[in-house]
């Protein structure tokens, strides 16, 4: 297998404060990860630090052949050309259509074709079956569907990695599973995905390997954990099932 994603020795920070000790671990290329953990346990700092929003300040780590700890400023926005992100609360621009949206995303990464742009943003909407929905206001939209549309955001340029920081959390238990069947389709054509969640059901029904944010540190969960254990690592329990 070959890795994607590596930390070693990593000790993550936000701000001042360390939230994550020692860490170390391989995603391979094509991997689908769960990341769980209560809130303030790590989740979402460990995506971050993927991407840079934190750096990498003690230890080594390497994203898409990218040294987090020696990444100079001019490099992060190729790093991130690398990967799709996936937030809860959308992160869509209200004031403007879906199109807009992904046309401001391409233009901002040197797109300049306008039929080429065109062309790649029906690719992305149809592959999220959201093909008629360019000229819709993000406001018009169902949750589900605005989440759909962050997917196909994410897919833009053609990411190797897909980042999802709890995409199912503010979706109901249909739409949640119609989502993690996009995200598994998605998957299968190569893509490796990192999904930080407190969706039990959702993990049971698309089991994949799992870590644990805990105590300062990571560690593996395996496929024998039930219900119960589970909640005990969350500050809520999770959705109905």
């Amino acid at each position: 297998m070959e890795p994607i994603i590596e930390l070693k020795d990593a000790d993550i920070y936000q701000r001042e404060t360390l939230v994550l000790k020692n860490i170390n671990l391989t995603i391979n290329k094509g991997e689908f990860l769960y990341i769980i953990g209560k809130v303030g346990s790590g989740k979402s700092s460990l995506l971050k630090t993927f991407y840079n929003e934190l750096p990498l300040i003690s230890g080594q780590g390497s994203v898409c052949g990218y040294h987090l700890e020696k990444i100079r400023t001019r490099e992060v926005p190729f790093l991130r050309r690398r990967l799709g992100i996936v937030f809860q609360d959308f992160q869509l621009l209200t004031d403007r259509s879906v199109y807009k949206n992904f046309e401001f995303v391409l233009k901002a990464t040197e797109w300049k074709d306008e039929n080429a742009i065109k062309e790649r943003i029906q690719e992305v909407l149809s592959k999220v079956n959201m093909e008629h929905s360019g000229s819709r206001m993000p406001h018009q939209l169902s949750g589900g569907e605005q989440q759909r549309i962050v997917i196909a955001r994410a897919l833009l340029n053609n990411p190797e990695i897909i980042l999802a920081d709890e995409p199912t959390g503010n979706l109901d238990p249909e739409t949640s599973e119609a989502l993690l069947r996009l995200l598994t389709e998605i998957h299968r054509e190569g893509k490796t995905i990192i999904m930080a969640t407190h969706d039990y059901p959702i993990i049971q029904k698309f089991p994949a390997r799992k870590i644990v944010c805990e105590a300062g540190s990571i560690r593996k969960l395996d496929d024998e954990t039930n219900m119960i254990d589970f909640e005990s690592l969350l500050d809520e329990p999770p959705l109905d099932q």
